[in-house]
């Protein structure tokens, strides 16, 4: 007997399956035909719900887009985290993670994918500021920082890692890597008028401590 499956729950079953199969074999090494051999699903059913192969990367890039600002808001909402944790926790989980991440990148950064790109920067200018900035209040209020414009700095912040820290958009030797993220930090403490070397510890997000000493 044929099992008929709502269509969000298919539609997940797709998407799970190509998310493991893009970790697996590559995005280029990936065939539609090895997505239907793991769902279990005529041609047919994939192409109700996506177009192409294409479109099932569209789509996993939103569903990562969607976890990502949930659990950075789910660790900014725990006020059991001392505030200047709590930054550097919600920068590390808007990290892409799970078994496509690195195909995920991959795909993005090519010249034909750059509107992919611009909306995941959309998604992350638009949507992170916004939940920095709560935290930034709290630290206004336990005298950690003092700024009147907590998510115009966030904005700046946000933007500046955003693009500066992409390897595709400025590429850096891991030395000027590790300059960049020094001074990155020491502006981000003159923003919020934090004491000097409050914020250090946010070194340990980019990894500048390990590539200082090679290249």
């Amino acid at each position: 007997m044929r099992v008929v499956k709502k269509a969000e729950e298919r539609r997940n079953e797709i998407l799970d399956a190509a998310d493991e199969l893009f970790g697996q074999k590559g995005f280029d090494g990936t065939s539609t035909n090895d997505i239907l051999e793991k769902v279990g699903i005529a041609r047919g059913t994939l192409y109700h719900h996506f177009k192409s192969k294409e479109d099932i990367m569209d789509a996993l890039i939103d569903r990562y887009n969607v976890r990502l600002l949930d659990g950075a808001r789910e660790i900014a909402a725990d006020k059991s985290i001392p505030v200047v944790e709590r930054i550097i926790r919600v920068v590390m989980a808007l990290n892409l993670s799970g078994g496509s991440s690195k195909e995920i990148m991959e795909h993005i950064h090519k010249p034909q994918n750059a509107l992919m790109h611009q909306k995941i920067q959309k998604v992350i200018i638009n949507g992170v500021p916004p939940i920095l900035t709560e935290i930034i209040r709290e630290g206004i209020e336990q005298g950690l920082f003092s700024t009147p414009f907590p998510y115009e700095c966030m904005e700046m912040v946000v933007i500046y890692a955003n693009t500066v820290f992409d390897d595709d958009m400025v590429p850096m030797t891991n030395e000027e890597r590790v300059s960049r993220m020094l001074a990155f930090v020491c502006n981000v403490e003159r923003l919020l008028g934090a004491e000097s070397g409050s914020l250090m510890d946010v070194m340990q997000m980019f990894g500048g401590g390990e590539e200082s000493s090679h290249e």
